[in-house]
């Protein structure tokens, strides 16, 4: 039975990808672990690689053209096993200018009537695809980035092709010469950007409005699952941290001051009264708000939140920071989840080309041990947290890795605790069926 090729999900908020460019073409044999296609997201370019051994066959997205997540894009026939017509309930490709996404659809694989070759059409397509590049738009994206002279670097794609695998074996080998452009300047120093920090704002209703707050090392995208089903009957606003997503690098020298950012960015919305929700790190920094600004704050939810003990995983926390290639970031984001494979390749690789900015991740280093020096947190917020008299809920992962639960246990009694089994330090991501009544429920 052939195996499907499907488009894969690279965050949490991805409904469709683009296929950039196809790797390989109509009949060509691969093996488990070849680049196939790259897909191309309003954040990144990843390479999507075969899961199965074969022959490629049916390419059903040409290039710039999208397909909805999970919609199959084309098949994997194991040898012996011989093509006919696409295998049917496929996920049909969508123009790149179409206005509305295309649901998908899959199904298994239905039997097939043998024919001695593929449709002229299809093969025509594969060949076409591997024609007019000689480098991927991810590998010249790292090229770029890392200031190597493509003219000098030998591809091991299909036709001499260079791959995103080509850059990262040069840029694992730093003590052989590596092919410099002549341009190419040493990465500036993360200097302080101008620019308030970035606010997604979303929905409307009559309901009180919410205000979303992300962790470390992550982006507004991450609360896409809770943010789409509540913004229908509110406003929902999600602040990104400085260096992160499309906020501006700060100069950021302990937690007062990262507070001081997020308290200016959250007095400009100018809210009378509101919801904070957080998460990590944004879970201290919304308890810092609501401590500060107790009377514009109906209610406070705190998801896994930093601040309420000295431990923290400083392994993961350094690892995440420094990270600077999907190989070196997966192991570490693999720890948020209680199952590991919660996080996907793709999703690593997505996240990884997020990260290519080294001004970013140098920011994002120097705000790591400003705030968790030697692998510990920096700040305590049970003071604040005893003095919360607004509706507050702490929600938490018996299987955390990043910061121990258990530090729940110090709040008050007056606030109200939920604790999820097969859960680790992302339940807005691992459990969103589960907390999405929670924040539902609130005014």
């Amino acid at each position: 039975m052939p195996s499907k090729i499907t488009m894969p999900r690279l965050d949490q908020s991805m409904e469709e990808g683009r296929i950039a460019t196809w790797t390989r073409s109509e009949g060509d044999a691969v093996k488990t672990g070849d680049v196939l296609f790259e897909v191309e997201t309003d954040k990144a370019a990843v390479e999507v690689e075969a899961e199965a051994d074969g022959y490629l066959h049916h390419i059903l997205v040409a290039e710039g053209d999208t397909a909805p997540v999970d919609g199959i894009v084309a098949w994997i026939y194991a040898e012996g096993e011989t093509p006919g017509e696409p295998p049917a309930q496929t996920a049909a490709p969508k123009a790149a200018a179409a206005p509305e996404p295309t649901a998908p659809q899959s199904s298994a694989p239905q039997a097939i009537a043998p024919t001695p070759a593929p449709a002229p059409a299809t093969a025509e397509l594969g060949r076409a695809a591997t024609s007019r590049r000689a480098i991927t738009p991810a590998a010249r994206q790292k090229a770029a980035s890392l200031g190597l002279d493509v003219s000098r670097l030998t591809g091991r794609g299909p036709g001499g092709r260079i791959q995103m695998s080509d850059l990262l074996q040069v840029a694992a080998q730093p003590a052989a010469p590596m092919p410099m452009a002549e341009s190419a300047t040493p990465p500036a120093l993360p200097e302080a950007e101008p620019g308030d920090l970035f606010v997604q704002s979303t929905g409307a209703g009559d309901r009180l409005p919410m205000v979303m707050i992300h962790g470390f090392l992550a982006d507004a995208t991450g609360w896409e699952a809770l943010a789409a089903p509540l913004s229908k009957t509110r406003r929902i606003h999600r602040i990104e941290l400085p260096a992160h997503g499309r906020s501006p690098r700060k100069s950021i020298s302990n937690f007062a001051d990262l507070v001081s950012l997020l308290r200016r960015s959250f007095d400009d919305l100018g809210f009378e009264r509101c919801h904070l929700v957080g998460h990590s790190l944004g879970g201290a920094l919304t308890l810092a708000l609501a401590d500060t600004r107790p009377r514009q704050v109906a209610s406070l939810t705190l998801i896994s939140p930093a601040g309420l003990g000295p431990e923290i995983n400083g392994d993961a926390i350094t690892g995440l920071a420094r990270a600077s290639r999907s190989e070196s970031l997966g192991p570490w984001m693999k720890q948020l989840t209680a199952d590991p494979d919660a996080i996907s390749w793709s999703f690593v690789q997505a996240a990884a080309m997020a990260r290519r900015d080294e001004r970013k991740r140098a920011a994002q280093q120097a705000m790591a041990q400003a705030l968790f020096p030697d692998g510990v947190q920096g700040f305590d917020l049970n003071a604040a947290l005893g003095r919360l008299d607004m509706e507050t809920r702490i929600i938490w992962g018996r299987e955390d890795q990043i910061i121990p639960w258990k530090h729940a246990l110090r709040a008050p009694g007056t606030i109200s605790l939920n604790l999820f089994e097969r859960t680790g330090h992302m339940p807005h991501f691992e459990a969103s069926d589960k907390i999405l009544p929670l924040l539902d429920r609130l005014s």
